[in-house]
């Protein structure tokens, strides 16, 4: 049986025609984006997205982390907002769908309700949050963290870029300190829609993620303490060569995801040699080891072992060790009821779709916290992100966009 619904599309043209326009704001060297959180560029997004969502009729809130809220009212006063959600910043050389999509999709609902004059009892709202990414402030879902209460306010204006700047001196300087405390908004329920950000979808044909769980992970900054000293004539038994101690420890930390699969990853993203000379051993050597996976139990068993493990290496080579965990959520279950109405939209609908994990953090992973939260997610071309080659099809974004439409509005409830 049909409903009188069931046959709604969002506007494909205009959600990709927003897509690209935004695109066109901090465009990077190589076809996509780098937008990264608190600069001007990013400034100048918000300032874009604020039109758009005041001419769609959406009144505007923004709290002391900069997270923008826009709302579409509903018909009961008293009823929680269904929020959607993601991010407008970009890694440094990132793409143009990563996070934004997650944006520029719920606004598309939302001027699609407005164009079939639909009225929900629940309002409607959209979340831009603050450095989702954390490539320039770490750690990454900043904001987010801080609206669900895993971080303090003041523990997110304290952390620096690599140029010393503060985060919450940057906030300011860009004029998006808003005024509303952090998580005081409550929410019915979230919903993120993203690009996948790995090959899986595309490869089964499959046009819809469904996302049951988010991995959980640890990043953990490693401090290694050497000596400098020349690379030609210093003797190799008299070296105290804290770059060896870092590849000995990538190669541990190799082994040590490959020893947990299934189901577990590993890796270095990051490092920074001192003084970084092409003739000189260095003093020290700071990079940050990436770990991920769904079990729990899992991701911090391979945590200790990275830790002792790294410590006993360095040691072994007379250089000093020091690890901080700069980064960290626990594996996260999606709210079984979200999941099933995303699931039921795309049969509805006619789109192919798989249930799966993301392999990549989330703003939903600390909402998940707070309210009923969960994923959609778009295929993408190869499973590359973080990269300006970053492609999506147009099918593919009205696809996910269209499923969002149906799940937010049998969740806000269709006025009568």
């Amino acid at each position: 049986m049909t409903g009188p619904t069931d046959n709604l599309r969002i506007n494909g043209e205009r959600l990709w025609e927003s897509l690209m326009e935004m695109a066109k704001v901090g465009p990077g060297i190589a076809g996509g984006n780098n937008r990264q959180t608190l600069t001007d560029a990013d400034a100048e997004g918000r300032d874009l997205f604020k039109s758009w969502c005041e001419a769609a009729g959406m009144t505007l809130g923004v709290d002391k982390m900069g997270s923008m809220f826009a709302v579409r009212p509903g018909t009961d006063p008293d009823a929680l907002p269904v929020y959607m959600g993601s991010h407008l910043d970009t890694q440094p050389t990132g793409g143009k769908y990563d996070g934004v999509l997650g944006v520029l999709a719920g606004l598309e609902v939302v001027r699609s309700l407005n164009d079939l004059g639909i009225r929900t009892r629940h309002p409607v709202a959209i979340a831009n949050w603050t450095n989702e990414e954390g490539a320039r402030f770490a750690p990454a879902m900043l904001a987010s963290g801080v609206f669900a209460g895993a971080l303090t306010l003041d523990y997110a204006y304290e952390r620096r870029d690599p140029e010393g700047k503060t985060f919450g001196d940057e906030l300011k300087r860009i004029g998006w300190v808003g005024d509303e405390e952090v998580g005081a908004r409550k929410m019915h329920a979230y919903f993120e829609y993203h690009i996948e950000q790995g090959p899986i979808l595309e490869a089964e044909a499959k046009q819809i993620g469904v996302v049951t769980h988010c991995q959980g992970l640890w990043w953990l900054e490693v401090t290694l303490t050497g000596r400098e000293a020349h690379t030609g004539s210093t003797p190799m038994n008299l070296r105290v060569n804290a770059g060896l101690a870092m590849a000995r420890i990538l190669e541990m930390v190799q082994a040590v995801a490959m020893d947990n699969q299934p189901g577990a990853v590993g890796g270095v993203g990051q490092v920074n040699f001192t003084p970084n000379s092409r003739n000189v051993l260095p003093g020290k050597v700071v990079f940050t080891i990436d770990i991920r996976t769904p079990d729990l139990a899992k991701l911090n068993a391979m945590r200790a072992r990275i830790e002792a493990e790294a410590a006993g290496i360095a040691e072994a080579l007379g250089v000093g060790c020091a690890i901080e965990a700069v980064g960290h959520f626990d594996p996260v279950t999606f709210d079984p009821t979200l999941v099933g109405r995303v699931r039921g939209a795309a049969e509805r609908l006619g789109y192919s779709h798989a249930d799966i994990i993301s392999g990549a953090g989330h703003d939903a992973c600390w909402t998940a916290k707070v309210a009923p939260t969960t994923m959609i997610f778009c295929p993408c071309v190869g499973g590359l992100s973080h990269n300006e080659a970053e492609e999506i099809s147009p099918e593919w974004a009205s696809a996910g966009a269209d499923v969002l439409l149906h799940a937010v509005l049998e969740t806000a409830e269709i006025a009568g």
